[in-house]
């Protein structure tokens, strides 16, 4: 399925988003200024970790479920999906709402702390290797996955589905609703429904001025790779598995690269470790738990990674902090600054094998922070519709 972005379609995503708020099924998610020391730009995090479900995923959930009925949901048999964890929860919590049921395939590895939420909502899992997953999405209701376990509800893909797309759209408008002035915008790009949708919203109110960059890890960038060779890239050689979960893939979806290459001013690929920095800086200076996906679009914004001449005009910038599911223990290493911080997984232990000195000292420091954050964001969370400065 190839995503069709006509004002229609956004429309109707905007409408069912507008209902969803309306009903507190998600909000309207506040931008707060990041704090931070590089000189000459403005930088504002777009929080879709405080919706319901931790993720911007809620929004294209929502949308798919306004339009498709819940009548319809019902005969169907329920939703599935395909998911590394964010999709999953917010399909699950939709699901909830409908009063239906939800299957989510989601890859062996995916983040427990996911995991854990999809299963309190209700939803059910079926974990499988990598390959196996990436197919799924891929093939949809045609996979092997979808045909050996008799998926038969409604299938809602991820990305390559148009009311997604415009769903996730509605990100883009309210930051143009709470700011008069939009350089660039930071987005993660996992499959390309986040970073296109904000970049359709950004094309209707700006006619293109305000460019918008999609995000990821060095270690998973076929965006990049396809931005610089100009074609989609359909094998990403060098992939590495790295903390960062919810975006950078082994390929572009060859659905999305169309839209990505018309609506995309271009796409960032930063380390691991600077992905890993940018959610110590958010959570040390703002208080904000961030997902590593949202890391790699706040080390994007404040790299050199994109050279724009803007005189001596100071720059505003955004970041979309896509969501928060960032697994507790892996926190406690990123805020410890331990060397293992970037790497994929976890032990079972808060403690970080590379620690010298007082371990308890900072593992009651990182524990500080992590309820520093808990009270902002549920402070935050009382004002849903504004503008944090």
């Amino acid at each position: 399925m190839e995503p069709a972005l006509s004002q229609s379609e956004i429309d109707r995503a905007l409408e069912a988003v507008a209902q969803a708020r309306k009903r507190g099924i998600l909000y309207k998610t506040p931008l707060v200024r990041l704090n931070h020391d590089v000189p000459g730009v403005d930088v504002w995090l777009k929080l879709e970790s405080l919706q319901p479900i931790g993720s911007f995923k809620v929004r294209g959930a929502a949308a798919v479920a306004h339009v498709t009925g819940n009548s319809a949901l019902i005969r169907a048999g329920g939703l599935w999906t395909v998911s590394a964890g964010n999709m999953a929860q917010a399909v699950a919590y939709i699901a909830r709402e409908m009063q239906c049921e939800c299957v989510c395939v989601v890859p062996h590895g995916a983040p427990r702390t996911k995991l854990d939420a999809v299963l309190r909502l209700g939803g059910r899992l079926i974990s499988v290797p990598y390959e196996e997953w990436w197919a799924t999405l891929e093939q949809g209701t045609d996979s092997a996955v979808a045909k050996a376990h008799r998926l038969t509800g409604l299938f809602v893909h991820p990305v390559a589905d148009p009311h997604v797309v415009a769903g996730n759209a509605s990100v883009g408008m309210e930051i143009f609703e709470d700011l008069d002035h939009v350089d660039e915008i930071y987005v993660p790009y996992g499959g390309g429904a986040l970073s296109t949708g904000v970049a359709a919203a950004a094309q209707m109110r700006t006619n293109g001025q305000c460019r918008v960059y999609g995000c990821e890890p060095d270690t998973a960038c076929p965006a990049t790779e396809s931005f610089r060779t100009g074609k989609r890239c359909s094998d990403f050689v060098h992939w590495e598995p790295t903390f960062v979960d919810g975006c950078g893939s082994k390929s572009v979806l060859e659905s999305m690269w169309p839209l990505a290459s018309q609506l995309l001013a271009g796409a960032v690929a930063v380390p691991p470790k600077a992905a890993a920095a940018a959610v110590k800086l958010m959570l040390e200076r703002n208080r904000v738990v961030a997902e590593g996906a949202s890391g790699c679009a706040v080390a994007a914004a404040l790299s050199s990674a994109v050279h724009v001449s803007y005189e001596s005009k100071r720059r505003c910038v955004v970041c979309v902090v896509s969501g928060g599911g960032l697994d507790t223990a892996k926190l406690v290493q990123i805020l410890a600054d331990c060397p293992q911080a970037a790497a994929a997984g976890t032990s079972l232990s808060l403690r970080c094998p590379h620690a010298t000195g007082n371990a308890h000292g900072w593992v009651r420091e990182a524990l500080g922070f992590v309820v520093g954050c808990a009270v902002t964001l549920a402070i935050l969370r009382q004002y849903p519709g504004s503008k944090t400065l």
